[in-house]
């Protein structure tokens, strides 16, 4: 997800309100009752536009009856309680590694920006999925102290995704 590499991926610009609530529409036709939205970004900060604009898409998909979970890097308590009273249920933000890899792996920001996220999640009531990635040259210690910090965290995150790193040529 990094900006730093040329992977062949082209970005692609935020979906349009009516194009998400039409996949959204399609899902709940057969029998979702959660959609999940994700963008690779570093996070949104509130006021801006780009902000309103996940806020309003949450506002419709969570109009349709579903829950609404979302990924979108880092935000702050302001972001995590209009999220929130917006309609988002749950929200994603991997911690990655163990504190101790995360500098080997990450230049952009820390691994306590990451638990500050989670804990802006966790303060405005939505509930948390936080897991990690392995096979980025971590050992088997960082792997567990990455399990240990998530079983720390106070409420547990609802869900632990653990993802499997797949190598990019120029990364």
């Amino acid at each position: 997800q990094s900006a730093h590499y040329s992977t062949g991926v082209e970005r692609e610009d935020l979906l349009s309100v009516e194009q998400i609530v039409d996949v959204a529409k399609r899902a709940r036709a057969q029998g979702a009752t959660r959609f999940c939205m994700g963008a690779a970004w570093r996070g949104v900060r509130d006021g801006t536009e780009k902000f309103e604009r996940v806020l309003e898409i949450v506002r419709e998909v969570g109009a349709l009856g579903m829950e609404v979970c979302v990924t979108l890097g880092e935000i702050g308590p302001a972001e995590a309680r209009k999220l929130k009273s917006a309609g988002v249920t749950a929200y994603n933000h991997n911690i990655d590694t163990s504190p101790e890899f995360y500098p080997d792996i990450v230049s952009t920001h820390t691994f306590q920006d990451r638990l500050d996220t989670i804990a802006a999640v966790q303060a405005s009531g939505m509930s948390v999925c936080s897991g990690g990635i392995i096979g980025m040259g971590e050992s088997e210690e960082d792997r567990l102290r990455m399990i240990e910090i998530l079983s720390e965290l106070d409420p547990q995150p609802q869900s632990v995704p653990i993802n499997c790193l797949m190598p990019q040529r120029g990364t």
